[in-house]
């Protein structure tokens, strides 16, 4: 499942490395649910994008909430603010075939280039993701090693795929570069 949230205008960029530790917190938090996964996240200035395995839309429902309510408190904290910090609950898409998901973690994993966050950045992956625990880069098909996290980088809590359509069925349909811009001729 494709779940996307969006946060209300008055919350700050969540691209911060407070903020990005509040939701990765929260990660941690929603895993706790039983029948509910992030397999995958991406955080932009204002709206997070996740790849989500749910056993049903009661776990689904359970462990989003659970997830919002653990990353508005803790970004409230982070920010000394008070007030809503999502503008509505979520919206969710369900992924039925391999092109469908492989077209999802695409977009999810390399979303920062779609708002134009890896301009000017060394990086080959975005930070801000869990890009990092994506083991099947394109790149990184004749390599023992995956990318290699900044120094003091905490990666986000997210859980390897169960389903067979976000273990292997997604690559009927070719590999996924660190180079695909989601909405572009490249990617």
């Amino acid at each position: 499942m494709h779940v996307t949230i969006r946060v209300a205008r008055d919350v700050p960029n969540l691209r911060t490395r407070a903020r990005y530790l509040a939701i990765r917190e929260a990660t941690y938090s929603a895993a706790k649910h039983e029948g509910f996964r992030i397999v995958h996240l991406s955080i932009q200035h204002d709206h997070i994008h996740l790849i989500i395995e749910a056993s049903d839309r009661g776990a689904l429902a359970t462990g989003m909430q659970a997830f919002q309510i653990s990353a508005a408190r803790r970004l409230n904290a982070a920010d000394s603010r008070r007030g809503k910090v999502f503008v509505d609950r979520y919206h969710a898409h369900v992924l039925c075939t391999p092109r469908e998901v492989r077209h999802a973690l695409a977009y999810v994993l390399n979303n920062w280039r779609k708002h134009g966050e890896d301009r000017g950045r060394a990086w080959k992956i975005d930070p801000f993701s869990s890009a990092i625990s994506f083991t099947q880069w394109h790149e990184l098909r004749d390599s023992l090693v995956a990318y290699k996290p900044p120094p003091g980088h905490r990666c986000l809590f997210v859980w390897i795929p169960k389903t067979w359509l976000l273990r292997k069925g997604w690559q009927r349909h070719g590999p996924i570069s660190t180079r695909d811009v989601p909405g572009s001729q490249r990617g």
